[in-house]
């Protein structure tokens, strides 16, 4: 009898994509619904990894022409009304604002500090919404995943119980598939949950990298236009 029970389930094909379409149709939604999410996780990593290259890559060359020497007139005319990288949106912002705060006489209105400085912060606010966006995304998938495919496992275990109750029959091979359908709802969840909590945690600390540079820059351009409206 053992011997024929072992020749059955040896029989029984438990493939991933056998399991996949054995299992009821509750669990695979929720299998495939976790899939696209996993995919969807990977998606966001290539995209973060491009964008915050080249984040670092333009505020780099930003940089080096800011501190070259070349007067700030100039170089804002250069970057003109389009400008490509976050350092230079920062920067023209605060051209923009400088230049709209000087009287016809040539005088500065009152306040212009003040106005250059949230200038610059709501510019540094939009770029924080640009490096993390997609990561909430991450976050949530990292936190549910195990148990949306806890609640697959779950709903599968429930089937196979219900299976066997109605065979009247608890030998493996009517006891393992099943079973195996319902874990492979577990797994795929964790297959989703986990690159996106390591993900979330390496894009987060780039993207606070990133925004700290910008605010030091910014720091470091309104001490320059202090000095130059003291001096005014």
């Amino acid at each position: 009898m053992e011997t024929e029970v072992l020749a059955a389930a040896s029989e029984i094909d438990f493939s991933i994509w056998a399991l996949f379409l054995r299992a009821t149709v509750v669990v695979q939604l929720v299998m495939i619904m976790l899939f696209a999410a996993s995919i969807w996780v990977w998606a966001i990593l290539i995209q973060k990894v491009v964008q915050f290259r080249r984040a670092r890559t333009r505020a780099a060359a930003f940089d080096r022409a800011f501190w070259s020497g070349e007067p700030l007139d100039e170089l804002y005319d250069q970057i003109g009304d389009s400008p490509k990288s976050a350092s230079e949106r920062i920067f023209a912002a605060a051209m923009r604002e400088w230049s709209r705060s000087h009287r016809d006489d040539g005088g500065l209105i009152t306040g212009t500090q003040s106005r250059i400085d949230r200038t610059m912060d709501v510019a540094i606010s939009k770029e924080r919404d640009r490096l993390t966006s997609g990561l909430t995304f991450l976050a949530t998938i990292g936190s549910t995943a195990p148990f949306i495919g806890l609640f697959g496992t779950v709903w599968g275990i429930k089937h196979a119980f219900e299976q066997i109750a109605i065979s009247q029959n608890t030998n493996l091979a009517v006891v393992a598939p099943g079973i195996a359908e319902a874990l492979l709802a577990t797994g795929i969840g964790l297959v989703a949950a986990i690159p996106a909590v390591i993900f979330y945690n390496k894009l987060s600390r780039d993207s606070d990298r990133i925004l700290g540079n910008y605010e030091a820059f910014a720091d470091e351009f309104a001490t320059i236009l202090s000095r130059q409206l003291d001096a005014a």
